[in-house]
């Protein structure tokens, strides 16, 4: 017997989700390929391609298999790939100047993809940590790690960057001051139109561990990081540092780690409106491979719906390990 009018409400929100079709009409979130950024490791040698254990399917490569993979992005529509490099110990030191050395990995990587697949967007990471033989994102003065000098040093690097043709600038360090120094210096020395993709709001996280291992730096870092890293409970002061990274000239805006921080991007995005991007690092990604090689979860189908939720939280793109397994089934 069929309820009658009184018995039941007028609207039935099931209907809206009655096939396929009508469901696909009344989506209110979408993911592409286009809201990419595919993270890469990067380190010396030729034709290498070298499994990082802690993180399934994500591989160290030579500059030229990172030049494939550029080329492979291209070809799914990713629009910009992120170079980190795994730098040789031996280089290493003190004074951290590789960072800024024309001929350091990610330099020569940048060119190199920039001359093969001019189209797509480089993105490099500023910060002294592949390079700082204590492990931290800067310099190290009587167990401290102090700003300034820092400061100075990220110039440098992000200048060297530049040069050798990167599009985006990513800042990772977390120290005071280095967006307002960075925009200057590019505007100074005529890069103008370099991005800025500040890591406004990143987090003092335990999420961050297999990424270590991905770029040699587990075991090297003394202490930690939580002088300058955020402290994971702070969502107001997540919103004081965007505020002034966005006044000191950055163009996008990054949290990170990222789903266990959506509460930040949308907070973000909502009180700002501007580019907003969340990182899903090495930890997040190495749960749910994980859990996939094993079976416990259908790995397509988390991976799926944990990027959608960055889209759904007001990212308006992510840098994912699943960039290219994401577009493979997303294109169809």
């Amino acid at each position: 017997m069929r309820p009658t009018q009184a018995a039941f409400p007028a609207t039935r929100l099931r209907r809206l989700r009655s096939t396929p079709a009508i469901r696909k009409l009344v989506q209110e979130t979408t993911l592409t390929p286009g809201d990419f950024i595919w993270p890469v490791f990067v380190r010396d040698g030729t034709g290498v391609v070298e499994p990082i254990a802690s993180m399934p399917g994500v591989n160290r490569l030579s500059v030229d298999k990172v030049v494939e993979a550029a080329k492979e992005a291209y070809s799914l529509g990713i629009p910009s790939i992120c170079l980190f490099p795994y730098t040789d110990p031996s280089l290493k030191t003190e004074d951290c100047a590789e960072a800024w050395n024309p001929d350091n990995l990610s330099n020569r990587a940048t060119r190199a993809i920039k001359d093969a697949v001019p189209e797509i967007a480089v993105m490099t990471d500023v910060a002294l940590d592949p390079y700082n033989i204590n492990g931290h994102d800067g310099f190290v003065e009587d167990g401290k790690i102090v700003n300034d000098r820092t400061v100075e040093a990220l110039v440098k690097q992000a200048l060297s960057q530049a040069e050798a043709g990167a599009d985006i600038i990513g800042p990772s360090d977390m120290m005071d001051g280095r967006i307002g120094a960075l925009r200057q210096a590019l505007e100074a020395e005529g890069h103008e139109n370099v991005l800025l993709l500040s890591y406004a709001a990143k987090f003092a996280s335990a999420f961050y561990g297999p990424f270590r291992d991905a770029v040699g730096a587990s075991g090297a870092l003394k202490g930690d990081k939580k002088t300058y890293q955020m402290e994971p409970g702070n969502s107001d002061e997540a919103m004081r540092l965007i505020e002034r990274d966005l006044r000191e000239g950055a163009d996008m805006v990054m949290v990170k780690p990222g789903m266990p921080y959506l509460d930040i991007c949308r907070r973000a995005k909502d009180m700002f409106g501007a580019p907003t991007f969340a990182y899903q690092v090495s930890g997040e990604y190495a749960m749910l491979a994980g859990a996939s090689e094993r079976g416990w979860v259908d790995g397509e189908k988390v991976m799926l719906e944990s990027l959608t939720a960055f889209k759904r939280a007001g990212c308006d793109g992510i840098l994912t390990y699943f960039a290219p397994a994401a577009s493979k089934i997303l294109n169809g």
